[in-house]
């Protein structure tokens, strides 16, 4: 196990260890409930950055410490900032969501409590969300005279247009299984059994071959919205796919995997 060490003198708000190929980045502010601050962006941003570049890492858990999983943007740092106070320069949510959207690894966010605003927009753009049933979400920007305009982007990807306009319209709180019913995140777990769930994905990314695994998640973006499916796109996008298809199977991982499963043996790549 590696785990990323903080400048010296400083206490980390964010974590980082690497363990049988998953890689945990834990939220580790729970003072300001998480919230989304200049520092936390920087070192969330450089540790799903060292993540992603590492060739050991299969998939990547995003996580929190506390009773709050993310509250969002950090106001008091916002309202600093209008006051034209020096805030210390950090990546600003886009960058960091294109980087979980876009990066080469599936993200697992984890959640261990609520999500609000801006921490939603976190929940949005892994791969795979996990929520205890306990887990309460609010798009609360309406309400402090905001917009949520930047998380509406990995947000309107995943949720249901109604519920979408109910609870970005309202504000209002929704619990675990309204958003797993939404579209917002994977599954509504009971809290006692979190962990279990959590090891049955981690075992379906330890047991993935490394290429394919990436392919797909880019896979998975390339078809998102169904676009590829319109009818003018759909043989170009068999086309397409057949040639893929036909490049992975072609490969030195379908090769192990197809000898693996005559040999009744786990693939090399299996951790």
């Amino acid at each position: 196990m590696t785990q990323q060490q903080p400048p010296t003198g400083d206490t980390p708000l964010v974590g980082l260890t690497v363990d049988r190929a998953v890689a945990t980045i834990t939220l580790d502010s729970p003072r300001n409930r998480n919230a989304l601050s200049a520092r936390l962006r920087s070192e969330l941003s450089k540790a799903l950055a060292d993540a992603m570049a590492d060739d050991e890492v299969r998939g990547i858990v995003l996580t929190a410490t506390g009773p709050v999983f993310c509250a969002g943007a950090d106001l008091k740092e916002i309202g600093a900032a209008l006051a034209g106070e020096q805030i210390e320069p950090a990546p600003e949510l886009p960058e960091i969501f294109e980087q979980i959207m876009s990066g080469p690894k599936p993200v697992v966010a984890v959640l261990n409590g609520a999500a609000r605003a801006g921490g939603i927009g976190l929940v949005a753009a892994a791969d795979i969300a996990l929520a205890p049933r306990s887990a309460t979400f609010a798009f609360t920007e309406v309400r402090i005279g905001a917009v949520p305009a930047i998380i509406s982007v990995p947000v309107s990807a995943r949720m249901h247009s109604r519920q979408l306009s109910r609870y970005f319209i309202t504000g209002e709180l929704f619990d675990a299984a309204d958003a797993a019913h939404a579209g917002l995140i994977t599954q509504a777990v009971p809290d006692r059994e979190m962990e279990h769930a959590l090891e049955s994905v981690l075992e379906g990314l330890r047991a993935a071959a490394p290429a394919a695994l990436s392919r797909t998640k880019q896979l998975l973006g390339e078809v998102a919205g169904g676009v590829e499916a319109a009818p003018d796109r759909r043989s170009e996008a068999f086309e397409r796919m057949g040639r893929l298809s036909a490049e992975f199977f072609a490969g030195e991982e379908a090769a192990e995997g197809r000898t693996a499963f005559f040999e009744k043996r786990p693939p090399s790549w299996s951790r």
